[in-house]
């Protein structure tokens, strides 16, 4: 697996969303290590009426406007984490939320994480996929760039499909009708 440089991620979220697709996402917390394969993903950009960032600068969404390659973790509901990767040049206040992905490794801290349920359900969606990689707002600004980050996204040489399913983003309001909602097929 190699790492991926912090450039890869200096890009347009709506560039990077489909990218970030056959990437994996590698957690190692709590002492344990999980790896799932990046399988949805949603762009999110500041000039987008549902982004974080639409409103401008705030404690809670610093991390968007941050160097790209970091993590920006916030509770949706008051309930469920939700991992976004940060994008674009620095101050650019744009994110593309981490959706779900496919386990790869450390399918047993997973299902404890996630209690009993069928594999198809353990990190189909970004609170499951958050709680399966045990993911938290410990881990807002992490950079997952650095080797020794307890969350890190890595190439294994999977390239990402040539024709991701696209379609419009999910639980939300506003700019529902922007395609920038990406998925493998």
């Amino acid at each position: 697996m190699l790492d991926t440089p912090r450039r890869f991620f200096e890009r347009d979220s709506e560039e990077l969303a489909p990218l970030l697709l056959n990437k994996l996402i590698v957690s190692t917390i709590g002492g344990e290590r999980v790896v799932g394969r990046i399988s949805e993903v949603e762009a999110y950009r500041e000039d987008d009426p549902a982004s974080h960032t639409y409103a401008g600068r705030t404690p809670r969404n610093e991390a968007m406007f941050g160097p790209p390659g970091h993590l920006y973790v916030y509770l949706s509901y008051g309930v469920h984490h939700c991992a976004n990767v940060v994008s674009a040049p620095e101050g650019s206040g744009q994110a593309v939320l981490l959706r779900a992905i496919q386990p790869v490794v450390g399918i047993a801290p997973i299902r404890r994480r996630r209690g009993a349920r069928p594999d198809s359900e353990l990190a189909n969606g970004p609170g499951k996929l958050c709680q399966a990689l045990g993911i938290t707002l410990a881990h807002y600004g992490v950079d997952l760039c650095a080797a020794d980050a307890p969350v890190r996204i890595v190439d294994d040489g999977t390239p990402p499909p040539r024709e991701p399913v696209t379609g419009p983003r999910i639980g939300i309001s506003k700019a529902v009708d922007l395609p920038w909602r990406f998925r493998i097929p």
